[in-house]
């Protein structure tokens, strides 16, 4: 941590909490250029790699769990459908279905592994309704815990994440939870 007093205006006796690292998020860096399906799309790129470099939790059939890059939480996960469509209307039964059952599952496993005490799930379909990647659909799973951010997020706007992606996609791969219990 940086002392406020290294930095030139008037001290204010708080200390800083940088991360640098997210503004690769607000800058947009690596964001598609488009909307369309391809390469250049990270959820259609990170099934044709290893799940350790994509950050994938969990392969289904038709969708897939896969760590956000930009976190709001640790282990906060985006369920997935393999094919390129921009939002549940044009997703199949199956999609639907899975993409369902598998936020159910992530729930689980966070629950059992990283012990959350709830959750906040969302779409954002659409560039104008947030969606960072508007054309591949994407349902989020972000565990919660009483006081895990307080406001740092409101006054600081920063978040602490305290564990590296990297681990947190072990952790939840190894103890995945299929099925009710």
């Amino acid at each position: 941590m940086e002392e406020a007093e290294q930095h030139p205006a008037v001290p204010d006796g708080y200390d800083r909490l940088w991360t640098p690292h997210r503004m690769a998020y607000i800058d947009g860096e690596n964001k598609p250029s488009d909307d369309n399906a391809g390469p250049g799309c990270p959820f259609c790129a990170a099934p044709a790699q290893t799940d350790e470099q994509a950050l994938v939790v969990h392969r289904g059939e038709s969708c897939y769990a896969v760590l956000n890059l930009y976190p709001y939480n640790p282990g906060h996960l985006l369920i997935c459908p393999y094919r390129h469509v921009p939002d549940l209307t044009t997703m199949t039964a199956v999609e639907r279905a899975e993409m369902t059952e598998l936020s159910a599952a992530a729930m689980r496993t966070l629950q059992q592994v990283k012990a959350c005490d709830g959750f906040n799930l969302g779409m954002n379909a659409g560039a104008v309704a947030g969606a960072g990647v508007a054309g591949h659909v994407h349902q989020h799973v972000v565990p919660r815990w009483a006081g895990d951010s307080n406001f740092l997020p409101i006054v600081g706007r920063a978040r602490a994440l305290p564990e590296l992606l990297g681990q947190t996609r072990a952790q939840l791969a190894s103890g995945w939870v299929d099925g009710p219990r």
